[in-house]
């Protein structure tokens, strides 16, 4: 079984691949998960990296991989994680349409799609299968330890498709049901673009609040050395 690849993030190119991904969301209704979404993710490391920023023990999303094989079993589509913290969120994609949350029949409340009980059982049996290994040779060739936190991510469906009731739905759902003491983070396709977007807005604050903060010292010494 084939480990995590190392990898080095760059946030330019990262924002390059965040607006492809949202021009790929403006210019489709639907997208399904074999034929547009995995291809689209796989050709874009930098931004499937990113999608860690939802585990806050991931800083460094310095490991990845796509089509990852849960010892000889399960398939995760994508894995990213933190080498140093030992941390790892596994990631399902579904499909982006109008059923992939709920089933809509007519009826006052929707029925939970097929597709998202199949996605959310698979993070279920990841949990399982990593438990259930995680004290052998194979989990510590693979993550360097047995000892690894990790997380369930699903990215499925849009948010047109789901009406404030069934969102409402969701989020209950997601707070309440714990696997394994974790919760399962579920997110659709226009949230993780949002997010992501979000977040990487912050990057320039950062770097311009560390640059006043290098002026406002070095000032200072030169304050001091003068007098």
């Amino acid at each position: 079984m084939k480990g995590l690849d190392s990898f080095n993030l760059d946030l330019k190119q990262c924002l390059c691949e965040l607006e492809e991904f949202e021009n790929l969301l403006n210019s489709n209704s639907e997208l399904k998960e074999n034929k547009d979404i995995l291809p689209f993710f796989k050709q874009r490391l930098h931004l499937s990296a990113f999608i860690g920023l939802y585990v806050p023990q991931i800083i460094r999303f310095n490991q990845i991989k796509h089509e990852f094989t849960f010892y000889g079993d399960f398939r995760a589509d994508l894995v990213v994680g933190d080498s140093i913290n030992n941390t790892y969120c596994f990631i399902e994609f579904e499909d982006a349409t109008e059923d992939s949350i709920f089933l809509h029949k007519g009826r006052s409340t929707s029925d939970w799609s097929p597709r998202f009980e199949h996605g959310f059982s698979q993070i279920i049996d990841w949990f399982w299968k990593i438990d259930d290994f995680k004290s052998t040779t194979s989990a510590r060739s693979i993550f360097g330890s047995e000892n690894i936190e990790f997380y369930g991510i699903l990215v499925i469906g849009r948010d047109a498709f789901i009406s404030p009731i069934d969102k409402a739905r969701l989020t209950w759902r997601l707070n309440k049901v714990l696997v394994d003491s974790r919760k399962v983070i579920c997110i659709t396709f226009d949230q993780l673009a949002r997010d992501i977007r979000d977040r990487l807005s912050l990057y320039p604050l950062i770097f311009e609040a560390e640059s006043r903060a290098e002026q406002v010292i070095s000032t200072d010494e030169s304050d001091r050395s003068s007098s």
